[in-house]
């Protein structure tokens, strides 16, 4: 594209964002309920943002990770929340033995407060757990009866497959159950093309993470492959599968048992997939996601109710000895049922428009359709109509503008910079040896 017309189409975006969103006001900015300033701070720190150009991380961090805060600099949910270490409600019973993983969180879902947390703020790869946020942000965006055709770039996908084929027809709700069922990455890549591409998709989850004040989340893949600079973080899981359980058919795909999936004509028969969700008799299990790669290890985000109680879990940086990933959330599940409800914690899950801060920049131009109206490439029966009726996060299309604006800018700049390396932290107990699976 000609430099003028860059330009011009830069200006153009700018002009319409401004005229949008406004300036925020005064009484938008993070209260002490919402956040804790951070002490020594000199103002607001540059966003994060992924480096694909980077190689891939391909190992276990060696030392502590990066903590996130909120663009301005405070902890997001509390101060008390910006330990590096362990945080316990002053009225709960002792944690239970067994939790090796470098950060937990378990929150009362409803009343939002934080029962008790392990590096909360750490910003960790979160694997697949990742595809919570696709979930999310998709499900409001892509009609479930458009039917997407499979390519050679969902058959060759890298990792976990459910087992897509260039030629298949495969219906948006399927491909939902796909990704959360069996963490299929061709399922991620098909769904992310029907809204937009993968760079459209990258731009629409973090708009949907920074909208949530998920400011530890920094997404570079639809799959949650390992990229450099991707992360989360148990507080931003915790947040992200907490709005997640509050949409009846979001959780209808996290407790779909089972999906069949198609045949196609001289290429693959037809095939069931089951959930994989390891702690699926769990007692009033609302839906849970695993993740697993070479770097992020063991990886869990999980939600159960009991007798009208909701609490959400998170995991991350773990191995499978001496107690998986979600064999820890269970034991923080029933550890947390046992706290009395109303119990106030050591902080809380933020709610949207809580945290009202400035769109940060990501690494990929926002392009994607508007809800339910799918792009070239897909097609829609005469007779389907939209599976969610409403957005759950507000404003994502006039956040993605903002979005566009910078993204428009960065591509314009002569140089790029790479992010240094990750900040040293104690290293972990000595770690096992694993199989080579990315999922």
């Amino acid at each position: 594209m000609p430099r003028r017309l860059s330009a011009g189409l830069l200006c153009g975006v700018i002009t319409l964002s401004a005229v949008l969103l406004g300036p925020v006001p005064a009484s938008a900015a993070p209260t002490s309920s919402a956040a804790a300033p951070a002490s020594g701070s000199s103002g607001p720190p540059a966003r994060p943002t992924v480096d694909p150009e980077a190689p891939t991380p391909s190992a276990p961090l060696t030392g502590m990770p990066p903590q996130g805060t909120a663009p301005d600099g405070s902890t997001v949910g509390g101060g008390r929340l910006g330990t590096r270490g362990t945080v316990v409600a002053e009225v709960a019973p002792p944690l239970p033995e067994g939790l090796a993983a470098s950060a937990w969180l378990v929150a009362d879902a409803g009343t939002g407060q934080v029962l008790a947390a392990r590096d909360p703020h750490g910003r960790y790869y979160p694997a697949s757990t990742l595809k919570a946020l696709t979930l999310l942000t998709l499900a409001h965006r892509l009609d479930p009866a458009a039917v997407v055709t499979g390519t050679a770039e969902d058959e060759n996908a890298e990792g976990s497959r459910v087992g897509l084929v260039a030629g298949g027809q495969y219906p948006v709700r399927l491909l939902f159950e796909a990704l959360v069922l069996q963490s299929g990455n061709d399922a991620a890549t098909a769904l992310a093309r029907a809204a937009g591409g993968v760079p459209s998709t990258v731009a629409l989850m973090n708009a949907t993470a920074a909208e949530l004040g998920a400011h530890d989340t920094v997404v570079g893949t639809p799959s949650g492959l390992d990229v450099a600079g991707q992360t989360s973080s148990a507080y931003d899981l915790a947040l992200i599968f907490r709005t997640l359980l509050e949409d009846p058919a979001a959780v209808a795909v996290l407790q779909t048992p089972r999906a069949d999936v198609p045949p196609v004509d001289g290429r693959a028969p037809g095939f069931q997939i089951q959930n994989q969700n390891p702690l699926a008799d769990y007692p009033g299990i609302l839906g849970g996601k695993t993740g697993f790669t070479d770097a992020a290890r063991h990886t869990y985000v999980a939600g159960a109710e009991r007798d009208g109680r909701r609490l959400v879990v998170s995991v991350l940086d773990t191995e499978n000895v001496p107690l998986r990933a979600a064999d820890q959330a269970a034991l923080l599940l029933d550890w947390g049922f046992t706290v009395p409800a109303g119990s106030e914690g050591v902080g809380r899950l933020v709610r949207p428009g809580e945290l009202r801060t400035p769109v940060a920049p990501t690494t990929a131009p926002l392009a994607g359709p508007t809800p339910h109206r799918s792009p070239p490439g897909t097609t829609v029966p005469a007779t389907s109509s939209g599976w969610l009726a409403a957005p759950v996060v507000g404003g994502l299309g006039l956040a993605g503008l903002a979005v566009s604006a910078t993204l428009l800018l960065g591509r314009l700049r002569a140089a790029r910079r790479r992010p240094a390396g990750a900040t040293a932290r104690t290293s972990p107990p000595p770690r096992g040896r694993w199989p080579s699976r990315r999922r």
